[in-house]
């Protein structure tokens, strides 16, 4: 029942990046975990080839896709693989999606999500302008998959400032949620704790936030802070900056005594965005 979540500092070289991720994944199956979570990018930062990266994916022409199977296979473990541009299945030509897939022990996609909320804002760095939506399509379903720890949403980064989709997600039978991420500097001190903890917190779900934690081409600095929520919010464990692979065991019966203590899901009163249109009021 244990899961690891890993924290990196990718480049811009794909095979330097899958050499990185395939020690520390190993490293994780060494640790007894049964599931890891690689960061969003994992593969790539800095790249502006998104578009050919996930095409060549696509028709089996790249690195990833084969090296992620193997791996799993390799390791017997399950695998969250962050984040890789892919084109919709059948469609190598169209715009990539942000996907974050899971793999299964013997080396199969079992889930695929496709990032529903892109990072299209201003920020106070270096860099100062994000606009992902330059680069890939946005997503349109929510994902829930059964794994031998428990059922596990995906959502990926900016995600973590909709809790709709998090409450989607535990409508849909999550118990853990992964949130592999490359929330910049500025973005994570001010805002990633509280929104990981908030996530965990209002859907009693373990959270599996993965990161990318230190500086990128591009130039760019991510915040790091990779964590281990559990349901009553609390960091069960985290590392600042750098490479790192946390370890935790999800506790089923705790999470079941928080759940049936405060059945917030019975107590919902908001259930669709129609609920959330004002009354109407007479003049």
């Amino acid at each position: 029942m244990k899961a690891a979540v890993i924290q990196m500092v990718s480049q811009d070289d794909v095979l330097a990046n899958l050499q990185r991720a395939a020690a520390l994944l190993e490293q994780a199956a060494l640790g007894g975990a049964r599931l890891a979570v690689l960061p969003e990018n994992f593969a790539a930062m800095g790249r502006k080839d998104a578009a050919a990266i996930g095409r060549a994916e696509a028709m089996g022409d790249g690195p990833i896709l084969p090296w992620l199977k193997r791996t799993a296979r390799d390791l017997r473990l399950w695998i969250v693989a962050g984040t890789l541009p892919l084109p919709p299945v059948g469609q190598p030509e169209a715009k990539a999606h942000a996907c974050s897939l899971l793999i299964d022990e013997h080396g199969e996609v079992v889930a695929r999500y496709d990032k529903l909320h892109l990072f299209d804002v201003d920020v106070t760095d270096n860099r100062g302008r994000y606009r992902e939506s330059d680069d890939y399509a946005h997503g349109a379903q929510v994902v829930v998959a059964q794994t031998p720890i428990g059922k596990l949403g995906l959502s990926v980064c900016y995600d973590l400032r909709f809790p709709e989709l998090y409450t989607a997600l535990r409508a849909a039978g999550a118990e853990l949620i992964t949130a592999p991420a490359a929330f910049t500097a500025v973005t994570g001190a001010a805002h990633w704790d509280v929104l990981v903890r908030a996530r965990a917190i209002e859907t009693q779900c373990y959270l599996l936030a993965a990161a990318q934690g230190g500086t990128h081409p591009g130039p760019r600095e991510t915040h790091g802070h990779a964590a281990i929520v559990d349901p009553w919010g609390r960091i069960v464990a985290q590392q600042a900056h750098g490479e790192a692979v946390l370890l935790a065991e999800r506790n089923t019966d705790e999470q079941a005594s928080i759940r049936a203590r405060m059945p917030v899901v019975l107590h919902r009163r908001f259930f669709s965005q129609d609920a959330l249109r004002p009354a109407h009021t007479s003049e």
